[in-house]
């Protein structure tokens, strides 16, 4: 149960911890907060019927993890809960831990969702007498794993802002109203997520033409700090490996854009292109999508060629 104290500050000693989501991001923070010695009690939704469901579980084994049965068993007594589900599932995983949340808990929304996402969410768990804080994380989470730099945002984020980075987060309040810190993370999206997806455009059309090496070469002479071999390879594999997870951000990012009253040509075109590359890696196209992976070829060319390979064989060269 929560005491008068722990509605203001949460315990720094040892946390009770509610994961909502076990992807790639939910075992990471798994990982890093069972090191710091909390208690973890995760769902996710492919635990009943997904291929992926043994893995899970003996990561949760290797971990001290315990699966719940349901998001709001997750939830259940936890002073914090995290959802970390895909951005599609933003305000599904806000609804189904709501009735779970002991009164005043925190609920950390850490998905890549738009600003009026993150509202709706926000709308269900404070409905359910929880506390919503919305986090953007602003870069890879594998590289920096709990420092990763994370926004906080809403008129809860306070609170929660010192007690997180007392357990090893890196996580600054980026506004008190809600959706600024989620409108920061969508509006680089389209940047960042659209800079890959115009770079495995632009370099494998080239590449069909055999005209891969003048356009390095030009691309190096303009833009002459950026090593652009290296960089198109690392583009190349984030893509293959995290297509789906990107496109479903993108689709989200195109969202932000449409709410605030553009159009969103960009940051949808990248969302489908994600997505194809997405299905070419599910496909086989790029090798076997398990825990193993993919090769991480240091050039680019042979991931551009196999994007064509299906296109060759249809006669599609459009």
């Amino acid at each position: 149960m929560l005491t008068d104290a722990t509605r203001t500050a949460l315990p720094p000693a040892r946390w009770r911890i509610g994961l909502v989501g076990y992807g790639e991001v939910g075992r990471i923070l798994a990982e890093e907060l069972r090191s710091r010695d909390h208690l973890v009690r995760a769902w996710d939704l492919k635990l009943g019927h997904d291929a992926s469901a043994g893995a899970m579980r003996e990561h949760a084994a290797a971990h001290g993890v315990v699966f719940a049965g349901s998001s709001g068993d997750a939830a259940a007594g936890a002073e914090l809960v995290i959802s970390a589900v895909t951005a599609s599932q933003t305000v599904a995983a806000a609804q189904a831990a709501g009735p779970g949340l002991a009164p005043g808990a925190f609920f950390l929304d850490f998905n890549s969702a738009s600003p009026g996402a993150k509202t709706e969410a926000a709308r269900l768990v404070e409905g359910a007498g929880g506390r919503y804080v919305e986090g953007a994380v602003m870069t890879s989470i594998s590289s920096h794993r709990l420092r990763v730099p994370l926004l906080l945002g809403g008129p809860r984020a306070r609170e929660l802002e010192a007690p997180l980075n007392a357990i090893g987060f890196t996580a600054r309040v980026a506004s008190e109203k809600l959706g600024v810190a989620s409108a920061t993370k969508m509006c680089r999206s389209v940047m960042v997520k659209g800079l890959e997806a115009m770079v495995i455009e632009s370099f494998t059309a080239a590449r069909h033409y055999g005209v891969e090496d003048a356009l390095v070469a030009s691309l190096q002479e303009t833009f002459p700090g950026i090593d652009w071999e290296r960089q198109a390879a690392y583009f190349f594999q984030r893509v293959i490996e995290h297509g789906r997870r990107r496109a479903e951000e993108m689709r989200e990012a195109a969202q932000t854009v449409r709410e605030a009253g553009l159009a969103s040509w960009s940051a949808a075109g990248t969302a489908e292109r994600q997505a194809e590359i997405a299905a070419l890696a599910d496909s086989g196209t790029f090798g076997s999508r398990g825990d193993a992976g993919f090769a991480r070829s240091p050039d680019w060319r042979a991931e551009a060629d196999r994007i064509l390979l299906p296109r060759t064989r249809t006669g599609d060269n459009a």
